[in-house]
């Protein structure tokens, strides 16, 4: 056999190979997860519990500067309250966008009856993230690391054991490249519009959802 033959034989075999080890991690990784949503109590019922919410977090101006160009710098305040009572701080992060309009977009996933059983559907709120208005969204600053589990859904993370943890956030994270990917289980995903403020002194900007998955914010003078 020709060297040449012999070296187009063993690279098609390592392709083979290849392929079939992606295959079965695939396959084991989807197996893992329909594991998680068929036959975990505890995941279920904490979903089950998630409340219908209507205030999801809120942003406040921590500063605003100017460049040496004149281009307006927002220092802002970002805050993620917790799912059954939005008094409740889980998350403040700081972020400085230079910018006059500030951009925040989230992932929206939803569990319907075909997954809570009771007739009302639960959803999730995910940040992603925040930039400015002449910033590309996928470069904005993120506000959640995709694949990471959020804090303010810690009742999530702890119904599940240790090395499920990462298998279902990861699923969850990924509905943002496939928002069909787990529609069998009556879980979908969509994309909350993306919001944006005008930052100003004295202001709280308030996130709220409305019942159809839409995100805005509510501008008070006090919280």
């Amino acid at each position: 056999m020709s060297m040449f033959k012999w070296i187009r034989i063993s690279t098609k075999l390592a392709v083979l190979l290849t392929a079939g080890i992606l295959g079965v991690a695939f396959y084991y990784s989807t197996a893992n997860i329909h594991q998680l949503l068929t036959e975990n109590y505890r995941l279920n019922k904490a979903i089950h519990n998630l409340t219908q919410e209507e205030q999801i977090g809120y942003a406040v101006l921590e500063s605003q500067t100017r460049d040496p160009s004149g281009r307006v710098i927002n220092t802002v305040r970002f805050v993620q309250t917790a799912p059954d009572n939005p008094k409740v701080v889980v998350s403040e992060q700081l972020f400085t966008i230079p910018s006059k309009v500030v951009y925040f977009d989230a992932l929206i996933v939803k569990f319907n009856d075909d997954f809570v059983k009771d007739g009302k559907e639960r959803a999730l709120y995910l940040w992603r993230r925040i930039y400015g208005e002449k910033t590309p969204p996928i470069e904005g600053q993120l506000i959640e690391t995709p694949g990471t589990s959020p804090e303010r859904y810690d009742s999530i993370t702890r119904s599940l054991r240790f090395k499920n943890k990462q298998v279902f956030w990861d699923a969850i994270w990924d509905l943002a490249n496939n928002t069909k990917r787990l529609s069998e289980y009556g879980i979908t995903a969509v994309f909350g519009n993306a919001v944006y403020i005008r930052p100003k002194p004295g202001k709280v900007y308030l996130f709220k959802i409305s019942p159809t998955g839409q995100i805005y914010p509510e501008t008070i003078s006090t919280y």
